[in-house]
């Protein structure tokens, strides 16, 4: 369908745009196949650019007739970065116009037709993102060992639709046994490498095993997860679901792992069923961003209807759960298999989060690029269904659409409240990704899988969001001006007074925020400590010296 006929007014003037911390705006909408622009003849006055991708919501409100004429009214416009605007239109059929061209153009679900296959970058491109971190880069020091080699058993993506052309798997497993393994997994998921710490054990993940009620058993499978269990050890499984989960399941041919056959493994259940189930996580961050910007709420409500909306309680669970895994890795040097149901949502999270406690290259901005990279967009996160709704569309979300990408990205603004000067990078980055996930100028979180993304040209015909990000002048922006590189372990506080709401972005539209100047203010006072110590140094040197000086002064006059 082209986008003419789905636009039924192309420009209105005499609009009226109003949305907190602005003066209002009385100008001229035009609205293209991909944007609504509104501009004033005021000077100073910034124009404002929405994709409609953002737009999360259209709510309409008539004016009260008067005289039995209709007056116009307002159009609500909530948006999936979180923005509320208001436009004030005159006439009750440009009113209703403009509200059915937003709601036909914001709901297309042909990636062709998005933006970024419009957009042309008007700078000269550095570096290629979709190129810039592959598997065999990512895993150099792994890959150099005798045990662990790329395999390309589903460069056709026939194997396994979700996963990339080329994972990392043990080096005695053949292809076939990953083919075999892959018909006893959801979603064809056969196990594969997350993760290496520097001790030797491993993180694995994988989608549920097929057992059935009926128990059925795969040998190619025992035969992978047997592979990295180091000889008088055992690996740990975790299935990331409730007993009950699995049990209903077990009845639909899933299940979980069966002792007697997994017998050099652990099995353990640490439910996150509130992350993989997408309607609930959801509602949850639809309730948490309601208590946000209800501006007539008292504190002590506001509070309750904080905690009771699921929403702190799913941040703390990942994190619990994540450190429980890092612990069995550091200090225990147990290799672990992650997995739930599909493996797309809540293994992907945790295997993640994981990786920021114990690597501190994630904790850089390129290493955080790379880590979304392997683990969420190779690791087959439906970026294009999960992201299709935002907080606003709870009154009618698109099926599958589910939070789970703002859930960590929400993980790891607790550990840079916890840990500030551990991370390279700022919240100011953090919420780019936000944004840039629900709707963008760039394809990188376009589609659901790399098998989606190759067949629609995502990766020739777009440009990579670490394109841009990269470029030294946006680069800047970004950079956390307190950041002191450490290579130790971080463990995150998971107790309820730890956890902070993430003001910076759920609040932005509605308070003023100041981080970034006193980030600035911190880095002002560290710079002077600095120069202090460092004239303190200095100075105790050079009293060392007089010292010396004096006291072979007086030997020499003893003498």
């Amino acid at each position: 369908m082209e986008f003419i006929e789905l636009i039924l007014i192309n420009k209105l003037d005499g609009v009226i745009l109003k949305y907190p911390h602005h003066d209002n705006v009385d100008g001229t909408v035009c609205i293209t196949g991909h944007h609504l622009i509104l501009s004033s003849r005021k000077e100073g006055v910034r124009e404002l650019w929405l994709l409609h991708k953002n737009i999360d919501s259209i709510e309409k409100k008539e004016n009260k007739p008067i005289n039995g004429m209709a007056q116009g009214g307002s159009l609500f416009l909530k948006c999936k970065d979180l923005r509320i605007f208001q436009l004030d239109i005159g006439t009750t059929p440009e009113l209703n116009l403009v509200a059915q061209t937003l709601e036909n153009l914001s709901n297309i679900q042909d990636p062709s037709q998005f933006y970024p296959f419009f957009y042309r970058h008007m700078h000269p491109i550095v570096e290629n993102g979709y190129t810039l971190y592959s598997i065999e880069g990512e895993f150099t020091k792994v890959l150099a060992s005798e045990e662990w080699r790329v395999s390309r058993v589903n460069q056709n993506y026939t194997v396994c639709p979700g996963y990339a052309k080329a994972v990392v798997v043990p080096k005695c497993i053949d292809d076939e046994t990953l083919a075999a393994a892959a018909s006893f997994r959801q979603g064809g998921r056969f196990p594969i490498l997350s993760y290496r710490h520097n001790n030797g054990a491993v993180l694995l993940r994988a989608g549920q095993p097929l057992s059935g009620p009926k128990h059925r058993r795969c040998r190619p499978d025992e035969a992978i997860l047997n592979s990295v269990v180091n000889v008088g050890m055992k690996g740990i499984i975790y299935d990331l679901r409730s007993t009950n989960a699995i049990s209903q399941q077990q009845n639909k041919g899933g299940g979980s792992e069966s002792a007697a056959n997994y017998s050099q493994w652990k099995i353990y259940n640490r439910s996150m069923d509130d992350v993989d189930n997408q309607q609930q996580l959801l509602e949850s961050f639809s309730k948490l961003i309601e208590a946000c910007i209800d501006k007539e709420i008292s504190s002590d409500k506001w509070i309750s209807r904080l905690e009771s909306c699921g929403w702190p309680e799913s941040v703390r669970n990942s994190l619990h759960t994540a450190c429980i895994v890092a612990q069995h890795l550091h200090q225990k040097a147990e290799s672990v298999l992650i997995h739930g149901t599909r493996g797309e949502d809540a293994t992907l999270l945790v295997c993640s989060l994981v990786q920021i406690i114990l690597n501190p290259d994630c904790r850089t901005i390129r290493g955080l690029q790379a880590l979304i990279e392997r683990e969420w967009l190779l690791g087959g996160h439906p970026f294009g269904s999960r992201q299709r709704s935002g907080a606003f569309s709870q009154s009618q979300p698109r099926p599958a659409a589910a939070p789970t990408f703002p859930l960590f990205l929400d993980c790891v603004r607790q550990f840079l409240e916890q840990f500030p000067c551990s991370f390279e990078y700022r919240q100011s980055f953090l919420i780019t990704l936000f944004e840039h996930s629900y709707a963008s100028q760039f394809g990188t979180f376009l589609c659901d899988n790399e098998q989606e993304r190759s067949v629609r040209g995502v990766y020739s015909q777009t440009t990579s969001l670490w394109s841009w990000l990269n470029q030294p002048e946006e680069l800047a922006a970004f950079i956390n001006p307190l950041y002191d590189p450490t290579p130790n372990v971080i463990w995150p506080s998971v107790a309820p007074m730890s956890f902070v709401i993430w003001e910076e972005l759920y609040l932005r539209w509605l308070i003023p925020q100041d981080t970034e100047e006193r980030e600035e203010q911190y880095r002002a006072i560290r710079t002077r400590e600095q120069q202090l110590r460092a004239q303190a140094q200095q100075m105790r040197r050079e009293l060392f010296e007089l010292a010396h000086q004096y006291y072979n002064t007086e030997k020499a006059a003893d003498i």
